[in-house]
């Protein structure tokens, strides 16, 4: 089902379209992001401006296209429950973000990192459809942002950039310029593009660094704006699942119990359902060790009163 065409964006809607080119590069592969991109464009704009003529016309063709995406996805659980939504675009943030931190880490420096970085930092900003951004979320968004702009100048000026967490000056990444040639995938390649263009799931930093916290097992979904190259020779039909490598069961959680009567907070159940609804998304990516490991710390939760 074709979503209705949008006419053009008005100038007052400026800072919403990198959501919504977002949302077209996302239609296919990831649905339910691109409805929650369009719903967050939607939200946005109509703070912006509902009133003037353009701007109503383009936020009602916008609303036809989110009831649209409603009735096509109208039994996935992402799009009828918002919890389950905010799992799954949070998670998907994350494993963008995770790539190109791991790209940057290894000094594999290329405009499919800087783009991913960039989407990562948009995808957060969709996270406020659902509430308020964590301190961890905030701190992630505003690292992202920071490191496209950081890179993107670098190279653009012949310098080469700094791997890893650096002190964040002011920088500005000009979205705008890029978007030529910000195809999924670009059409130029280099002599870097190659290799640069995988990653090793098992390769993601777990350490904390300006105060944003990497969950351990994570890694970057199949389909980033960095995917594997198609010239690499490797037809669909002999691509082989991903050997995982699942994480033990904590065996003293069989036989764990409570020291006398466990007290949970509410704090304590929220941080519980959080990391049941990251083992649920991480299941939406085939990531076995992530569910389990989240599952895990639920249960432990749970039983314990303490992580």
């Amino acid at each position: 089902m074709a979503a209705p065409a949008l006419p053009p964006l008005p100038p007052q809607l400026k800072s919403i379209q990198h959501h919504l080119r977002t949302a077209q590069e996302l239609d296919k592969r990831e649905p339910v992001v691109a409805y929650y991109c369009r719903l967050y464009a939607m939200q946005t704009g109509m703070k912006i401006d509902s009133k003037t003529p353009e701007c109503r016309k383009f936020l009602s063709k916008l609303m036809d296209q989110l009831e649209a995406m409603k009735k096509q996805f109208g039994d996935n659980e992402a799009i009828t429950q918002e919890i389950v939504g905010s799992a799954h675009v949070e998670n998907y943030a994350l494993k963008m973000f995770l790539y190109a931190d791991n790209e940057d880490r290894a000094g594999q420096f290329h405009k499919n990192m800087i783009k991913s970085f960039y989407t990562a930092s948009l995808l957060i900003d969709v996270l406020t459809v659902f509430g308020e951004l964590s301190e961890e979320n905030a701190q992630h968004r505003k690292y992202a942002r920071w490191k496209a702009a950081y890179i993107h100048n670098c190279l653009k000026n012949g310098e080469t950039p700094q791997p890893g967490p650096i002190g964040m000056e002011g920088e500005s990444f000009d979205a705008e310029r890029e978007e030529a040639g910000s195809s999924s995938v670009p059409s130029g390649t280099t002599q870097s593009s190659s290799s640069s263009s995988t990653y090793e799931a098992n390769n993601i930093p777990t350490s904390n660094y300006t105060g944003i916290h990497i969950p351990p097992g994570a890694h970057a979904p199949a389909n980033t704006p960095a995917e594997v190259p198609h010239n690499t020779g490797v037809t669909s039909n002999t691509i082989q699942p991903t050997p995982q490598n699942i994480p033990l069961v904590d065996p003293s959680l069989y036989s764990a119990q409570s020291a006398g009567e466990v007290r949970l907070t509410p704090e304590d159940f929220a941080r519980a359902q959080k990391y049941c609804k990251y083992a649920g998304s991480a299941l939406q990516y085939e990531d076995v060790s992530t569910a389990v490991q989240n599952l895990q710390k639920a249960l432990k939760l749970l039983i314990t009163g303490r992580e």
